[in-house]
């Protein structure tokens, strides 16, 4: 059979315009309308200064309005829900952090798959914790703190903002290590925490460097010991907990972008790339300092993936060991 060849030079005119309208629509100048970045925490938590420090930047960058979205409660599972459900067109991502990789195996169910309805995009800081009790607690370190729960079991308390919160998981693992038996007390969030420790109604706390380090300084609080590997610059004087009789205690904090999942690769990539030069400005490595977080190295969405999941696996087995429950 021979084809006409008008029919062979009209489909070869039609190519490149075949080819150029195969790509869909947000390629042709992706951000063309206002970004949002949910927050599934409060106004002033660590994670809603992080995204404000990078949608900041985004918005110099990217020439498009960053409207950072706060969704508080039920321990972010709100607002994760809310960027699982969004479209996936790269216009709403939302901050990750460690809660959400406990909270499946800690409840049973939350209204979104944490594995498979959002993608990862980059992690972006790593976060450390301070042991800090109020002044009319009996102990001035981590030592005397154990040694107190032991010679009192079930009378000390730890409070958190919440249950599977970053400072329930690291108090609980704390308990574990010591072999001690303290209460966890559970609040609406870390700001509720941390004005209940300041009124003497919990004995002890790990608070985020951030929030604890003024109080700290202000005579406020007391602090016991760091959960970073060294010595913190803004806390040169506070011990580490390996320093301070506790070792292998190996947990922090880490917060990152997701978008939902279907997202296209594309999107993916270009958000990553932005992310990766935002993080390595030294005016944005400083501030991150100041707050007590640190920059997390350059990683790509297969890696932040591959954190997710290992995480998650890491929490269930560590629910299932400890038989950690909801209080």
């Amino acid at each position: 059979m021979t084809i006409p060849r008008r029919r062979i030079l009209g489909a070869l005119a039609a190519a490149p315009l075949a080819a150029t309208t195969s790509f869909p629509a947000w390629s042709q100048g992706y951000p063309a309308k206002p970004i949002r970045i949910v927050v599934p925490l409060p106004p002033g938590s660590p994670p809603d200064v992080l995204a404000r420090l990078v949608a900041e930047r985004l918005q110099d960058a990217w020439k498009q309005p960053v409207v950072v979205d706060n969704r508080p409660g039920a321990t972010g599972m709100i607002g994760m829900d809310a960027v699982a459900k969004s479209a996936p067109d790269g216009y709403t991502v939302g901050i990750m952090f460690l809660t959400h990789t406990v909270l499946p195996a800690l409840f049973g169910k939350v209204p979104y798959d944490t594995g498979a309805d959002l993608a990862p995009i980059a992690n972006l800081v790593w976060l450390y914790n301070v042991l800090v009790v109020p002044p009319s607690v009996p102990a001035t370190s981590a030592r005397e703190l154990v040694e107190l729960a032991r010679t009192q079991p079930g009378k000390l308390t730890y409070g958190s903002g919440g249950n599977g919160s970053p400072a329930h998981l690291i108090g609980e693992s704390f308990r574990q290590l010591t072999r001690t038996e303290m209460l966890h007390v559970p609040f609406k969030g870390p700001n509720e925490a941390v004005q209940a420790l300041l009124g003497g109604h919990v004995s002890a706390m790990f608070a985020t460097t951030s929030v604890a380090v003024p109080l700290v300084n202000a005579g406020k609080l007391r602090a016991m010991a760091v959960t970073s590997p060294a010595r913190l610059p803004a806390l040169p004087s506070v011990p580490t907990m390996a320093e301070s009789g506790v070792p292998g205690f190996d947990l922090k904090e880490w917060e990152g972008i997701v978008a939902p999942a279907g997202t296209p690769r594309e999107i993916i990539a270009k958000w990553n790339e932005e992310l990766t030069r935002i993080m390595r400005l030294s005016q944005v490595r400083d501030k991150l300092t100041e707050l007590g977080m640190e920059a997390a190295p350059a990683n790509s969405p297969d890696q932040f993936t591959s954190l997710v999941r290992g995480e998650l696996q890491r929490w269930t087995r560590f629910v299932k060991a400890t038989g950690l429950k909801t209080d």
